[in-house]
């Protein structure tokens, strides 16, 4: 499905609807629309997969970032003092939570983490406003598989002086990320996991 921009209707914007029930429900169908894919793929980690998820297919559609933008707010702390995630994969959504977290008058700042240290200017790590030492950050990822990557912006986090003790991801892949994270210390939330996106792809491809 290639994505064309059109002027919609205000029906037509499913992004915007208050349920948000009804929201993830819209989010999941783009998922089996435009990111999963099946076929014989080599994951980042390593593995080898009879599927394969691109969620910036997703992560950068506009009505994409605005539900992602909006159910992930809906996940956080009441406390949470920023969000953080490990560049690219994150990019779009840490963005798309800060975003909407204005409009709903509770301003949650984005943090991008670097994969190698700045190599001019200031030569960071980390991407974003400067926060109170100790400040409570959640670490948001697109896929988890092993838990490995957005391991590396919780690290890098904890290094600076931040507080984390949360993971969320849209999608776990189940296949290792959890137990890792629980192992870790770490609180772990996922919006859908492999089975749901499964499950509605193949109602989608068979409808």
């Amino acid at each position: 499905m290639t994505y064309q921009a059109e002027i919609k209707t205000q029906s037509d914007i499913w992004a915007t609807i208050t349920d948000l029930v009804i929201l993830r429900q819209h989010l999941l169908d783009l998922f089996c629309q435009l990111a999963y894919k099946e076929g014989d793929f080599v994951l980042t980690s390593g593995q080898r997969s009879s599927y394969y998820i691109n969620g910036k297919q997703v992560t950068l559609h506009p009505q994409g970032a605005l539900a992602i933008g909006r159910i992930l707010l809906s996940m956080m702390p009441l406390d949470t003092q920023a969000v953080a995630g490990l560049t690219l994969g994150a990019d779009p959504i840490v963005s798309a939570v800060s975003v909407v977290s204005a409009y709903e008058n509770r301003p949650i700042p984005a943090l991008i983490i670097r994969k190698e240290a700045k190599g001019h200017g200031t030569r960071a790590y980390i991407e974003g406003p400067s926060l109170p030492e100790g400040a409570k950050v959640v670490v948001l990822e697109d896929v988890v598989t092993t838990g490995q990557s957005a391991m590396k912006a919780v690290d890098r986090l904890r290094e600076a002086g931040y507080t984390v003790t949360e993971v969320i991801s849209l999608i776990d892949r189940q296949q290792g990320g959890a137990e890792f994270y629980q192992q870790a210390g770490l609180q772990f939330e996922a919006v859908y996991t492999i089975q749901e996106i499964q499950k509605q792809y193949q109602q989608f491809i068979n409808s």
